[in-house]
């Protein structure tokens, strides 16, 4: 018997260049797949912009203001919300909204329900259903003053709102809820 186990020399059936194993190249699949890598790259720069930016919420494209014709009311809020996200609502009464020493501003159900109102700040000294929203009455006796809604939207979509001062224009806006 031999000491070693086989008699026949085995060959290495794969080709070497320069002692190294040889590798087959296609340059027309590796252009591909380099266009395909840097779309994918600019995807991401794209996303991750758009969410400095505040498109995914909370940044400046989030924000919005609206101000009514007369300048009684001029709301803050974030156009663009996430779900289950705390937000704040900001209404800032001018001296137009002011009257006998009391505003009444007219918040719309979409506000409380859709939106999630969770609670007014300064508490209003009283508050009245009806006519698809809620009125609620404060009193003031001189601008600036303001009241803010502590929003935590529910679910995702679009849900259009008004918010409206007695004797002044609406002010009509949307917000763009996102999971």
């Amino acid at each position: 018997m031999s000491s070693l186990p086989f008699t026949s020399k085995v060959e290495d059936s794969v080709p070497k260049v320069d002692g190294a194993v040889a590798v087959g190249e296609n340059l027309e699949f590796q252009r591909k797949w380099w266009s395909f890598e840097n779309g994918v790259w600019c995807v991401f720069l794209a996303i991750l912009v758009c969410d400095v930016l505040g498109l995914f919420g909370r940044g400046w494209l989030a924000k919005a203001q609206r101000t009514s014709t007369d300048g009684a009311l001029t709301l803050h809020y974030e156009r663009i919300e996430r779900a289950s996200t705390p937000s704040i609502m900001t209404l800032d009464f001018g001296e137009e909204a002011i009257h006998r020493g009391h505003v009444q501003v007219f918040v719309s159900d979409s506000v409380v329900k859709p939106l999630g109102a969770q609670r007014i700040s300064p508490q209003p000294e009283s508050s009245a259903i009806g006519n698809g929203g809620i009125l609620y009455s404060f009193p003031a006796l001189h601008a600036p003053m303001s009241a803010q809604i502590q929003l935590e939207p529910s679910f995702p979509g679009v849900h259009p709102f008004r918010i409206q001062v007695t004797g002044s224009s609406a002010i009509d806006a949307r917000v763009l809820v996102v999971p």
